[in-house]
């Protein structure tokens, strides 16, 4: 482990601290552009976002109606009941999405997938870097808002689902996440810079409350003017 992902878990809590829990909850309110790109409806109701923290796992609810969650992990996407009765399921997901461009409609399972893998990334962000079989190296700093934030490029193991293969996350002198950027292969792999702000500390962990993610234009910059995802947390708390 390289000397600046270290002072990054450090800052955000600790190694150790996190290896004494087991799942992360949350109530999240989601928006932005890319839900009516996808001819998808967002509405502003808070949901409740539950992940594991040491293996891919993550449920969302209600989804859909009232009484029904998702069960998202890497080779399946389900859509149940609260009871656990299956609505909807398709295994082997990420090639549903196979030939998408930035355009092309989801439905409510390629919406489930997406909303599973990527709130799974960013509520254990940074610890999943420690995870086995990722491959993490320092790269060069960015300048933003007059500061400089050092760059960690991150390796995710093909048993990850994740937004694309190589990633990118950038962290003040304090070591807290700043930005992070990725493409995003579900969706004809536009590149994206995320910003986060706000950050809280919960059990003894300090992580953003509020990401507003960006279309990345071809200089590498954040287009303001395009917000694709933006994602308020609240009522976090971690589950041993």
């Amino acid at each position: 482990m390289n000397d600046l992902l270290s002072a990054v878990l450090e800052a955000h809590g600790g190694l150790e601290r996190w290896n004494g829990f087991s799942r992360v909850r949350a109530s999240i309110v989601t928006g932005g552009e890319l839900w009516g790109i996808k001819g998808l409806v967002q509405d502003p109701a808070p949901r409740l976002m539950t992940v594991a923290l040491h293996e891919q796992w993550a449920s969302v609810q209600p989804f859909g109606s009232p009484d029904q969650k998702t069960a998202f992990t890497r080779d399946r996407i389900a859509i149940e009941k609260l009871d656990g009765q299956v609505v909807a399921e398709r295994i082997d997901p990420r090639e549903s999405f196979s030939g998408h461009e930035l355009t092309t409609p989801w439905d409510a399972s390629h919406r489930a997938y997406f909303n599973g893998y990527a709130l799974w990334t960013y509520l254990t962000t940074p610890f999943l870097l420690a995870m086995p079989g990722f491959s993490v190296s320092e790269i060069d700093p960015v300048e933003e808002h007059g500061q400089r934030w050092r760059g960690l490029q991150a390796r995710f193991p093909p048993r990850i689902a994740g937004h694309s293969t190589l990633q990118e996350f950038y962290v003040g002198e304090d070591h807290l996440l700043r930005r992070h950027d990725y493409r995003v292969d579900v969706a004809g792999g536009f590149a994206a810079v995320q910003y986060v702000h706000d950050i809280i500390e919960v059990d003894g962990f300090r992580l953003p409350s509020k990401r507003l993610a960006y279309r990345c234009g071809a200089d590498g910059r954040a287009n303001l003017e395009q917000l694709m995802v933006s994602i308020e947390l609240s009522d976090v708390h971690f589950v041993r």
